[in-house]
């Protein structure tokens, strides 16, 4: 999936951060330089240290083109994460339920664990200092969940559910595991957790759990 939401050339005027921009040319390069100094500021300093001016200056451009693109730093986080919702990312398919929540698991699994400086727990946690980034937050899980409701619909085809299922439901409780150990209890990392928390999903499906009550 293609969306156009880049910046466009100064125009002296504070733009919404949720706005869709064209792509190409000066507008594009400044923008890549300011996201990617923004991952570069909050994973150096935290979110206290992410102001408009350090990341200006990181990402060596005017603070005023900072400012006048992305007003504040809440601008500047929806605009990181909305950026990582633009791209043909799409659950793969591995010719079975457990299979592919297991493969979700895994990307899921990969970016948490990671014991190094990791911009994606990063970004959750500046989440709750921002209502920007939270709303924004929130459009990129929405987009997951939509772009995945195609294993439910697979899992389907090939028979492997006893009806129609919630979609989100399923993949809520398929990942939630790992949010619940790598996030909230910072639990040592285990990994066979992806296959042990597709497994469980897969099994509620299979049993009904998720069921719609359509037929």
């Amino acid at each position: 999936m293609t969306t156009e939401k880049h910046a466009t050339e100064d125009s002296g005027q504070a733009e919404p951060a949720t706005v869709r921009r064209r792509t190409g040319g000066r507008s594009a390069r400044v923008r890549a330089q300011v996201l990617a100094a923004v991952g570069e500021v909050l994973l150096a300093g935290g979110y206290d240290a992410l102001t408009v001016d350090a990341v200006a200056a990181r990402a060596g451009v005017h603070r005023t083109t900072v400012y006048r693109r992305w007003r504040d730093v809440g601008g500047l986080l929806a605009d990181v994460l909305d950026a990582a919702a633009d791209d043909a990312w799409g659950p793969p398919d591995t010719g079975s339920l457990v299979g592919d929540l297991t493969a979700l698991n895994q990307e899921v699994y990969d970016a948490l664990a990671d014991s190094g400086p990791n911009l994606t727990t990063a970004l959750i946690a500046a989440s709750f200092r921002s209502a920007d980034a939270a709303a924004a937050l929130s459009r990129f899980w929405e987009d997951r969940y939509a772009r995945c409701a195609v294993v439910a619909d697979r899992a389907g085809q090939r028979g492997e559910l006893p009806g129609p299922v919630d979609a989100r439901a399923l993949l809520i409780a398929a990942t939630a595991p790992l949010y619940h150990e790598l996030l909230l209890l910072r639990a040592a990392p285990d990994p066979d957790l992806p296959r042990r928390a597709a497994g469980a999903a897969a099994a509620s499906a299979r049993a009904g759990a998720f069921g719609t009550g359509d037929h």
